[in-house]
């Protein structure tokens, strides 16, 4: 593995990584390869912060779930109890837009709640399959149409268009999350970050955890680079500007360290060196696959066919090994980031993942696939 993720960065497949195991509780592997800036020759190191993207997602689940372990918030609560702006929910007739730009409508049966949301099956969008009038409506009006605003302001918003299809029907990578978020600030009557702070960094000891910081303030924070068409290495061509809203599909950096702290909790059935953060039921129904089948099948054109995976409470499930281009076990469960990072937790095989790099996908960077080498090798080596 070290020889691997070496040459990786070496030949400029990637900036650098940093890559933790642990099996049966105990750490068994730890490298950080490359440069967290290339130009300024800074190296990758441990504990070198980066963003994880999508990762935030399964912090985000936790944090719901904290809430119906504590009677404060429950599955079936509908999503309107805590941000009214979704009642009378409607569903659209059909993706695409009438002769006027309007779209025809129907009430939404069952209106959302918040199993929905933890299940990404509420119908609220855009996500990546589909094209047409009502996606361009999301794009447009969305959660990120805005430079400002808040996550309540923004989630309000959203609540007025249509969704995709009636709660329950199908799974979506749409905002779900970031609703989830604004659910998690109301029945908890605390800010979402504020949340996450108390309940779940400061509680497992995630001391460089937190939404993304402005410039001045990114101690140790890995630049993301990309691809050119030539293949060479290049900074992103995104400038990541602090948000102004928490959302709760994205947003944070922290370390391999860290997460690895949070995986290991949900490894070990909600505690980590002596803290509990959510009971053993609900930790089993999280990893339990609710969704047996369609996630992320055919989301990116190109893109590895996923008929194993499933989904629980904020995180994907292998259900058929078979069935997935990666090397895991039926069971296991975890989730990725747009950056090329990437967790997993294996009840059977006791083996727990978190694999970082900071690559920004572009048409010429190709597949992330080194992360999901490292994971084959590591399960190789049991």
């Amino acid at each position: 593995m070290d020889a691997y993720l070496r040459w990786n960065a070496w030949t400029g497949s990637r900036s650098g990584f940093v890559v933790m195991f642990a099996r049966d509780g105990h750490p068994v592997y730890a490298n950080a390869t490359g440069w967290a800036d290339v130009e300024a020759e800074v190296p990758m190191r441990l504990d070198t912060r980066l963003r994880i993207a999508s990762m935030t997602k399964a912090v985000t689940a936790v944090a719901a779930l904290i809430l119906i372990d504590e009677g404060r918030l429950a599955l079936d609560d509908p999503v309107a109890r805590f941000v009214p702006a979704f009642a009378g929910a409607r569903v659209a007739a059909s993706y695409g837009a009438g002769p006027d730009g309007s779209f025809e409508t129907v009430p939404a049966d069952p209106a959302p709640t918040v199993r929905h949301l933890l299940l990404f099956s509420s119908g609220v969008g855009p996500g990546m399959r589909d094209a047409g009038d009502l996606t361009e409506l999301w794009e447009e009006r969305g959660l990120y149409a805005s430079p400002t605003g808040t996550l309540a302001e923004r989630v309000d918003r959203i609540a007025k268009l249509p969704l995709f299809e009636h709660p329950g029907e199908r799974w979506r990578y749409g905002g779900s999350a970031d609703v989830l978020a604004r659910v998690v600030e109301v029945a908890s009557g605390e800010a979402f970050d504020a949340f996450l702070e108390r309940r779940i960094f400061q509680p497992l000891g995630m001391q460089a955890t937190a939404f993304l910081a402005p410039p001045d303030q990114r101690q140790e924070l890995a630049r993301v680079y990309t691809q050119d068409e030539n293949g060479d290495l290049v900074p992103g061509p995104r400038e990541h500007r602090p948000l102004d809203w928490t959302p709760g599909g994205s947003g944070l950096v922290s370390t391999a360290g860290d997460y690895m702290r949070f995986a290991l909790m949900l490894w070990n059935d909600g505690a980590y060196d002596g803290t509990r953060i959510l009971s053993r039921e609900l930790v089993a129904d999280l990893r339990r696959p609710h969704v047996p089948s369609g996630v992320l099948e055919a989301s990116v054109p190109g893109s590895p066919s996923m008929e194993g995976l499933g989904w629980g409470l904020g995180v994907s499930v292998v259900v058929d090994p078979e069935g997935t281009p990666f090397v895991d076990r039926a069971g296991d469960y975890w989730w990725a980031g747009y950056f090329g990072t990437s967790f997993f937790v294996s009840p059977e095989s006791g083996l727990v993942g978190v694999m970082l790099a900071q690559n920004e996908p572009g048409p010429h960077s190709g597949l992330p696939l080194q992360v999901y080498v490292a994971q084959a090798l590591a399960y190789w080596g049991l």
